[in-house]
């Protein structure tokens, strides 16, 4: 497979899926579950970069229904139309506009599997926080390997700076070693296994606070257990 490209992240079809052993899909949905302060069925979830239908897949999977997804192409969206697994689906290139949703809309907003360099800028970050409610989730996801580690590092400056700023609390950081197979030989290095190819990534997940009641924030849960 070594020195074949395959989409990345969000532009995986359930194929590639098949054939990356990419884990991140359902590894953010079980993070994001296991913290989610309403019902899967009463919760309005925003999927980021939506590409196929990935996430959206894991997510019917748990009981949610009410998903919309956003994504700047045109076909990965009508790739997703087609699965029929959203409720609503827009067309945003995110880092160039804004998310074409009110603020204070979702309960969570995800994005897994475009955070890195060519894809979503680290900029794009605080409208994920806009559109997200007051006390709601945002979950993250990005690759730990050597060729995206500093997307990785400016990624974090601007996690940690809008939670010194009071925006939001981390919830996780939790790095996942067999986050994907390496599909090329500068994904290979340290942060990828020798043994078994695969290369590692982390979960972000984040609780928007509430100005008004940023004391009564619940315990953070623990990650679900390791593949």
């Amino acid at each position: 497979m070594l020195g074949q490209r395959v989409p990345v992240g969000s532009a995986l079809c359930p194929q590639d899926v098949a054939t990356l052993q990419y884990h991140a899909p359902c590894l953010a949905v079980d993070c994001l579950a296991q913290a989610l302060p309403v019902p899967p069925h009463a919760a309005l979830i925003l999927d980021v970069a939506c590409g196929t239908g990935l996430v959206a897949a894991e997510l019917q999977a748990r009981g949610f229904l009410q998903l919309h997804g956003v994504d700047g192409s045109p076909k990965m969206l009508e790739q997703a139309q087609a699965r029929g697994l959203y409720q609503h689906l827009s067309l945003c290139t995110l880092g160039q506009e804004p998310l074409p949703s009110s603020e204070g809309t979702f309960d969570a907003v995800l994005i897994v599997g475009a955070l890195s360099d060519g894809q979503v800028p680290c900029s794009a970050i605080p409208e994920l926080l806009r559109v997200t409610k007051p006390g709601g989730l945002v979950c993250l996801t990005t690759r730990t390997n050597p060729s995206n580690l500093r997307y990785k590092e400016a990624l974090e400056t601007v996690l940690d700076r809008l939670e010194q700023a009071g925006a939001w609390k981390r919830l996780v950081a939790w790095p996942v070693d067999r986050w994907e197979l390496a599909t090329s030989e500068l994904e290979m290095g340290p942060g990828t296994s020798d043994r078994d190819g695969f290369i590692s990534g982390i979960i972000y997940l984040y609780r928007k606070q509430d100005m008004a009641q940023e004391e009564g924030v619940g315990p953070s849960p623990q990650p679900p257990a390791d593949l």
